[in-house]
């Protein structure tokens, strides 16, 4: 034990040592010994299992109900995001190139998620019990710490774990957007059409509007680490739960947007989802032929130009999906290897939520005088104005983290106070020269100021100054009295 101790003492002498050498030539090397545990592929597999098993006992319940249609869709909507996603982990990991049978049937099985789960728990529980062959060096800027760059060793085991985080962060994504989002309209939709909630809909539900949210954040997260990949990025509790407030309130009021307008007019939701994710489906191949460019040469070495471009073509597809519900937090550039705009576009942001804030209200507009009977014992008014009004909360609660929880807030060029300053100021003095245009300004009446040298107060007004040579003399007599009580004292 004393040989130990004495070994984690010298230990910690050279680390102190190596850091204040490299603090002295403006650069910190940092030796990560533990590991954090992969909590995020933790919670994107239990909600994948979670969705796609009460997915399948609702599919069951309608197959015994004999309701074809609404079978048919649920189950559309839990194997399209499967089959996704089981593509992706083979693309992320490369196994198609290595020989590894059994992890490819798993994925035939649509097991893929659970198979890389168990992979990232087994290197977990194995790091740290034996010394690393050899490590990698990531440089970072922290931004806590003045910008200083800082240098981390990187071992294999962490390695690892990275690749298996960044993959399930995909896959909750592509979860969330092209399964979760489409399954909870729709079992919302059949909910009010039938007039109640069978107990699998209400858990189906449930669990999808919790993977939407988780990934939404992800989604913001990424955008976060592309987007600043030089500096060190972390996130305080506070930031999370600002996140989760926003996302929430978007998204939910999204959905039953679109359901209440959907059980009004149901022919023409069609209308409005399909130009909602043609618009954002082709906004950034117009933007890629406006600019001349050429395609992105580094998605993948072994894809040719035209898989290379049905690989562009599925990324574009899903950033269409998720801006249908909510915001992509992001912009496609196509031309760079990294396939994100790295530049922060307040204006897009603006003109997006403006968008869709307008949307909104049309639809529930729209839903007001068209509803149905069963309608009549919900106080329509208030629903609409409490949809309004959460979405106004959520983009509040969306200016609040761009404001003071982003945590690279200090790098932006603009933040939101400067654009709403911007904003209020133009109009501020576009109402200055609305009311200077109609009283015009008078130099025979206005007050005019002259500056002219200070003269002494005696030859201005004698009164004055002798007033105030007596408040000076009753000044001087009550401190003088002041003393002679703290001397008593």
């Amino acid at each position: 034990m004393c040989e130990l101790a004495t070994e984690e003492h010298e230990r910690e002498i050279s680390d102190m040592e190596s850091s204040t050498v490299a603090h002295s030539e403006v650069m910190l090397v940092v030796n990560h010994s533990r590991i954090k545990p992969p909590f995020s592929v933790l919670l994107a597999t239990v909600l994948y299992c979670a969705e796609f098993i009460t997915a399948a006992v609702l599919c069951s319940r309608y197959h015994k109900t004999e309701d074809v249609i609404w079978m048919g869709f649920t189950l559309t909507f839990m194997l399209l995001p499967a089959v996704l996603i089981q593509l992706a982990l083979t693309f992320i990991h490369r196994d198609l190139g290595r020989d590894r049978p059994l992890v490819l049937f798993l994925h035939l099985l649509l097991l893929g998620p659970v198979i890389r789960c168990f992979e990232a728990l087994v290197v977990y529980f194995k790091s740290g019990k034996r010394e690393e062959p050899y490590v990698t060096i990531s440089r970072k800027i922290n931004l806590e710490k003045g910008q200083i760059p800082m240098e981390w060793e990187i071992g294999q085991s962490e390695r690892n774990l990275a690749t298996h985080r960044n993959a399930f962060k995909r896959t909750a994504v592509i979860q969330a957007f092209l399964g979760s989002a489409p399954q909870l309209t729709l079992q919302l939709y059949a909910s009010i059409q039938e007039k109640y909630f069978l107990p699998a809909r209400l858990t189906l539900m449930i669990i999808t509007l919790i993977s939407i949210t988780y990934g939404a954040l992800v989604c913001i997260v990424l955008a976060i680490q592309i987007r600043y990949d030089d500096y060190k990025v972390r996130l305080r509790p506070f930031a999370y739960l600002c996140m989760i407030v926003w996302r929430g309130l978007e998204i939910a009021t999204r959905i039953t947007s679109l359901v209440l307008f959907s059980t009004a007019l149901t022919h023409w939701v069609i209308l409005v989802g399909m130009g909602n994710l043609l618009f954002f489906f082709f906004l950034p191949w117009v933007e890629f032929w406006a600019r001349k460019g050429s395609l992105a040469k580094d998605v993948e070495k072994n894809f040719s130009k035209l898989g290379t471009t049905v690989v562009l073509s599925m990324f574009t597809l899903l950033y269409a999906c998720i801006n249908v519900f909510c915001w992509s937090a992001v912009q496609l550039d196509l031309t760079h290897r990294e396939l994100i705009e790295r530049k922060q576009r307040w204006d897009r942001l603006a003109m997006f939520y403006c968008g869709r804030f307008v949307e909104n209200f049309v639809l529930i507009t729209l839903w007001y005088f068209y509803k149905s009977d069963f309608y009549e014992y919900v106080c329509a008014p208030l629903l609409a104005a409490q949809l309004l009004i959460c979405y106004s909360l959520a983009v509040l609660f969306m200016l609040l983290f761009y404001q003071f929880c982003h945590p690279c807030k200090s790098l932006f060029k603009y933040n939101v106070h400067d654009c709403l300053h911007c904003v209020c100021f133009r109009t501020g003095r576009r109402g200055g020269r609305g009311r200077r245009g109609k009283l015009p300004p008078s130099y025979s009446t206005a007050a005019t100021m002259v500056l002219v040298p200070e003269e002494p107060l005696q030859l201005l007004d004698p009164e004055n100054s002798q007033s105030l040579d007596l408040t000076n003399q009753l000044g001087q007599q009550e401190m003088a009295i002041l003393d002679d009580m703290m001397q008593a004292a």
